[in-house]
């Protein structure tokens, strides 16, 4: 561990340090919501690239269709051996990471990080993995903060502070939700309030939305139809749909794990071949479903308008819950935040299309319960309720579901937190410490 970790991270609370620190703020939000909406602009070229891609191939028949198969899993053997030969810390969706960081657990990833985290997250997302755009961009965004911070030779705690602050911006840039940014740092990365960590988090975030703005532009990410308050007599429904919600969490959550477990049996098998035979599926599903691949915000868009049925929903469900699973498993650049809201939406859609064929006199708007399943979904996968409420309130610009989502989220957490199922990213937080210590012993004894 770097001597810096060693240090204390008791804050320096002089006015004059807090001063310093709110002013490197701005500086470090504008780097983050540069690099962050150049990341979202990247992606959306892949996506119009595969797509393009895709509806070349179906002319072109078996060449098209092996053309596809293989670009996909170029893509992804290509991220995999970026990750491998210059940042194993880039692997996966680096939450986890930053959160252990932050605690003291390990030391900061060397700043290489940052190119192979892009690069790699527009190949393997581009490709058509399920996996979100967010874990890239926290981690990015953590480590243009900490480059600042030594930049400007602050101490650890500052760095710290600068670190924890540049992810909430990146969080922010990555789903256009600056107060969802802020939220996360304190409810997740640090959980607890730090003052300190909380001004320079919101200077990072507020700055990070407006330069990514300038390029995005100010709309939410979201488009919702109009949604009416609840009826008082629909409300328990919300209940419903948040035990649900938390139960199918603990499902979720297991599976990813079993399926991180079963990829880490094949450990003789080069980590590029399993990430290519995972693109080649991939592309294989791309070729006959290229609507149900990617990072899933269409998806999402689509469910957010009440396109769906009640036969195939749970089909659509359980397909990109196995296809994230997998996706996740690459070993590539990616996160799951993207992946959970289409999940979440779907669930939501599901009940809601449910309870208005049990209950017809109650006037219940379906799309209302997507948007509330997103928010009980995320908290019952991350156990992190204030960040799921606000990120989807402000990425959907739903206030009046916000009761709806209190109460859902509410029994969401509960369930999984009376059986005993730990939130994903502490066990994920322990993976990546027990992977850093095998990487720390393979150092040691000199083997690649």
């Amino acid at each position: 561990m770097d001597r810096e970790q060693k240090l204390p991270v008791d804050a320096d609370d002089r006015p004059g340090n807090l001063l310093a620190l709110a002013l490197l703020a701005p500086i470090v939000g504008a780097a983050v919501g540069l690099v962050g909406a150049l990341f979202r602009l990247a992606l959306e070229k892949a996506d119009r690239m595969l797509d393009a891609l895709i509806s070349w191939a179906h002319g072109e028949q078996l060449v098209g269709f092996l053309t596809v198969v293989g670009a996909c899993a170029a893509a992804t053997l290509v991220a995999a051996w970026l990750v491998r030969r210059f940042s194993p810390y880039a692997s996966g969706s680096g939450i986890p990471r930053v959160e252990a960081v932050l605690n003291g657990e390990l030391p900061h990833a060397p700043f290489r990080v940052i190119p192979v985290k892009f690069v790699g997250g527009v190949l393997a997302i581009g490709s058509g993995l399920a996996l979100g755009r967010e874990g890239p961009s926290v981690q990015m965004g953590a480590s243009i903060a900490h480059l600042f911070g030594k930049v400007f030779q602050r101490s650890w705690p500052d760095c710290r502070v600068l670190l924890a602050a540049g992810a909430g911006a990146g969080l922010a840039t990555a789903f256009n939700a600056p107060i969802a940014g802020a939220i996360f740092v304190l409810e997740e990365l640090v959980r607890r309030f730090e003052p300190r960590i909380a001004i320079v988090a919101l200077g990072a975030s507020a700055t990070a939305i407006s330069v990514s703005r300038m390029l995005l532009g100010d709309v939410t990410d979201f488009h919702v139809e109009a949604l009416e308050y609840p009826f008082a007599e629909a409300r328990p429904l919300y209940f419903v749909l948040g035990a649900a919600a938390g139960l199918v969490a603990i499902v979720y959550n297991r599976t990813l794990l079993a399926t991180l477990g079963a990829a880490e049996r094949l450990a003789l098998w080069p980590v590029e071949l399993r990430a290519a035979l995972i693109g080649a599926a991939v592309g294989t599903l791309a070729w006959f479903m290229p609507d149900l691949v990617g990072g899933g915000e269409a998806i999402t868009q689509r469910t957010l308008l009440g396109a769906g049925a009640l036969a195939t929903l749970p089909l659509v469900f359980l397909f990109r819950l196995g296809l994230g699973a997998v996706s996740y498993a690459a070993a590539t650049p990616g996160g799951l935040f993207a992946p959970l809201l289409v999940l979440g939406a779907q669930l939501g859609l599901f009940f809601g299309l449910l309870f208005r064929m049990a209950f017809p006199d109650l006037g219940i708007q379906p799309e209302g319960f997507a948007v509330v399943g997103m928010a009980a979904f995320f908290t019952g996968v991350v156990r992190a309720p204030l960040t799921g409420i606000v990120l989807v309130t402000e990425m959907t610009a739903s206030i009046t579901m916000l009761l709806s989502m209190l109460g859902a989220c509410f029994v969401a957490m509960l369930a999984p937190t009376l059986l005993s199922d730990p939130p994903l990213y502490d066990s994920l937080r322990d993976s990546a410490l027990k992977r850093a210590r095998t990487l720390r012993g393979q150092t040691e004894s000199g083997r690649p």
